[in-house]
């Protein structure tokens, strides 16, 4: 089962783009705070999270640089070429649940 959840803090404003189909995406980064036992010190990791249409317009409307976020979705990868040759990965995640914890606002999903 490809599935992940997050709690972290949202890194930047979402990009919310509209499409001529008639969908949506917003795309942001969400950094998550973890304790690492080997330099026994909290490091920060940091995630790429774009969702879809309904989802993507909640959070165009009530999530900021800085908003507590609580992500529900699955990991995404892609590969390409670069101008170079070389072969290259991405990974995200792709969110189908966006919650504010604390929050009255939800998605409701």
């Amino acid at each position: 089962m490809n599935s992940v959840v997050v709690i972290g803090r949202v890194g930047q404003d979402p990009d919310l783009k509209f499409f001529e189909s008639g969908k949506s995406r917003a795309s942001f980064s969400v950094a998550a705070n973890r304790w690492d036992p080997k330099t026994q010190a909290e490091v920060t990791d940091w995630f790429n999270v774009d969702v879809w249409d309904r989802t993507a317009q909640f959070v165009g409307d009530y999530v900021k640089k800085g908003t507590l976020v609580a992500i529900e979705g699955r990991i995404a990868s892609s590969k390409w070429k670069d101008q170079t040759g070389e072969e290259r990965e991405r990974f995200l995640i792709v969110a189908n649940n966006v919650r504010l914890p604390g929050s009255r606002k939800d998605d409701g999903q």
